[in-house]
């Protein structure tokens, strides 16, 4: 049977029986959205929580702190050893001193930090508002200063946008050598915000570590980032570090274990969406039986005039696979259309409470191509079954059935 013969039979069942094939259609669509639009949802939840840590920088630096024992202590010594590690690309340390900052007529507790704009790359930190340093604007960033959103907490700014421009000053407590007092020692000059960073379980503000440094003896660090060449070497370099007495920890271990657990979760969603495909599966498994029944004397002519077994067998199972196809097909929209639906809700919602935009649901261009095939093989399984027993009929008993 040619090509076409096997095309334009398997798609008459839309001229006989249309309401019946919409149905069908419609049916194994249900369940489909059923599992578009709760796979959908654990890939959004999984993006929300991931997006803003995810990028290359992050995931291949390390963060280095200092033992609670202080064996060994992060300092420019220790820092610069880094360097000699195999496939080491770069060092981010950061230093940190506790100071008062006056900031429009107040004055609090805080945390100095001094940075160079590559830590901010490494850690993933990103800014609600304003911008963080950066290489390319150095120079003009020794006299700026980024404040972390809990900082603004603590002078209770409500809008972070209002605090950009506006200029603070800093009294520092530093430890002397050989005095239990700390001395505490005033900036020489004042710093203007440029930007607010996305921290909020501590006020703290941070300039440059070279500006940090022209001003005060930094004799150790608080924390450290070190980048390495690429993924196949963390281990190693996690390995050479511990090694020397300081603690690990890797962001890419956080987000592989973060992706492990979404993805049970989207499998649980997806067995629950699954339920519904089955009972559509077994709707159409019933319409195509139907059909057998319907048809058999028609199987019978087609046998008496040529058409081979294999020939009724295709047949039978071109029209399941193209009615499972076409339910993925309306499955997919249906279950897309949900998610963009209440995406839109959420964000007005959120535009209106003053919360951020995010996309509850999110469809990979990959999940979407999987439930178009998968769908089409449900079609095929369902379609199996009354087709062998289509081929299996004999000719002049299906002539003489009614």
């Amino acid at each position: 049977m040619r090509f076409q013969d096997v095309a334009k039979l398997s798609t008459r069942m839309f001229k006989t029986n249309p309401a019946r094939t919409w149905l069908t259609i419609l049916g194994m669509g249900v369940g489909t959205a059923a599992v578009v639009t709760l796979v959908g949802l654990g890939f959004g939840l999984q993006n929300i929580i991931l997006e803003q840590i995810v990028g290359g920088d992050t995931l291949l630096s390390l963060n280095i702190n200092n033992p609670p024992a202080r064996a060994v202590i992060l300092n420019p010594q220790t820092v610069q050893e880094f360097y000699e590690i195999p496939h080491v690309k770069d060092v981010a340390p950061m230093a940190s001193f506790a100071a008062l900052i006056s900031y429009d007529g107040l004055t609090g507790n805080t945390f100095l930090q001094g940075a160079s704009p590559a830590y901010f790359r490494y850690t993933g930190a990103k800014a609600v508002t304003g911008r963080l340093f950066d290489e390319k604007t150095a120079t003009e960033d020794r006299g700026n200063v980024i404040i972390s959103k809990g900082m603004l907490k603590l002078f209770e700014v409500d809008d972070p946008a209002s605090a950009i421009g506006k200029q603070v000053s800093f009294r520092v407590f530093v430890q002397r050598e050989g005095s239990k007092d700390p001395i505490e020692t005033e900036l020489k000059k004042r710093y203007t915000i440029v930007g607010i960073s996305n921290e909020e379980s501590q006020p703290n503000a941070i300039i440059l570590l070279d500006e940090l440094t022209s001003q005060l003896q930094v004799t150790e660090f608080e924390r450290a980032q070190v980048r390495v060449e690429a993924s196949e070497w963390l281990d190693g370099v996690t390995t050479s570090i511990i090694e020397r007495g300081f603690g690990v920890t890797a962001l890419s271990k956080t987000v592989e274990q973060a992706n492990k657990i979404f993805q049970g979760i989207q499998a649980v969603l997806a067995v629950f969406g699954g339920i519904a495909l089955v009972v559509s599966a077994i709707g159409m498994f019933n319409t195509m039986t139907v059909t057998l029944l319907e048809r058999t004397g028609e199987i019978g002519i087609m046998r008496t005039l040529g058409a081979s077994s294999r020939d009724i067998q295709v047949l039978f199972i071109s029209e399941a696979v193209i009615v499972g196809f076409l339910g993925g097909v309306v499955g997919i929209s249906i279950g897309v259309g949900i998610g963009f639906a209440l995406n839109t809700m959420v964000n007005v919602a959120a535009s209106n409470f003053g919360g951020k935009s995010v996309s509850l649901f999110a469809y990979p261009l990959s999940f979407i191509l999987f439930i178009a095939t998968f769908s089409a093989v449900v079609g095929f399984l369902t379609g199996v079954f009354p087709a062998r027993r289509a081929a299996a009929l004999n000719p002049l008993d299906a002539i003489r059935y009614k």
